[in-house]
């Protein structure tokens, strides 16, 4: 194939856009949410797919935020809240309430914009759980997507309402885990 026909086709290739966006959610005990809406973006970054990737109530330097700025083209991530209140076995400050509400609020925006093709929400359901944000707030979240946009939602906890809007569920479930043997998160493969 010569060179032109090759970039012929990776314009065509990053002009085809979706049709029809559906919603995922990836919940569970298990390891790997987190790890396979990073898969789906890079994956559709592969195919010239533009994405918008919030993680809330994580904002350590995990080393997946270090290498998905090398494909910021394509992959644009936003950190919102934190999670020493869990740790700490407190209620979240109106502080973290707050900041959580503002980032669904940007990813809403973002969404809607017309500029990305793939919407992740990370740690949605947790936020939930731990009362960051309501089930409404995250269904009225969803009512917004625009029939073209996928839209991803993960994290344990995931409510009946949630599971009956999304078109694809996948459960992570914990068979065995090295944590219960004391192993702590290891850099590059749990942050």
């Amino acid at each position: 194939m010569l060179k032109s026909e090759r970039i012929l086709n990776l314009t065509l290739l990053f002009l085809e856009k979706m049709k029809t966006g559906y919603i995922h959610v990836y919940t569970g005990n298990g390891k790997g949410k987190t790890t396979a809406a990073i898969g789906q973006v890079v994956r559709a970054a592969g195919s010239g797919l533009k994405s918008y990737f919030l993680m809330l109530m994580k904002d350590y330097p995990y080393s997946e935020v270090v290498a998905l700025k090398n494909l910021s083209g394509f992959i644009t991530v936003v950190q919102a809240g934190g999670d020493d209140f869990v740790y700490n076995r407190v209620s979240p400050s109106q502080i973290e309430i707050n900041k959580i509400k503002d980032a669904l609020l940007l990813a809403k925006n973002a969404m809607i914009s017309g500029d990305f093709d793939i919407v992740v929400i990370d740690e949605a359901f947790v936020s939930i759980y731990f009362n960051l944000i309501t089930e409404a707030d995250l269904l009225d979240f969803i009512a917004f997507k625009p029939a073209e946009v996928e839209l991803i939602l993960t994290g344990r906890y995931a409510t009946e309402s949630i599971l009956e809007k999304a078109d694809l569920v996948t459960e992570m479930k914990e068979i065995k885990h090295y944590y219960e043997r004391g192993v702590k998160a290891r850099k590059g493969i749990e942050s």
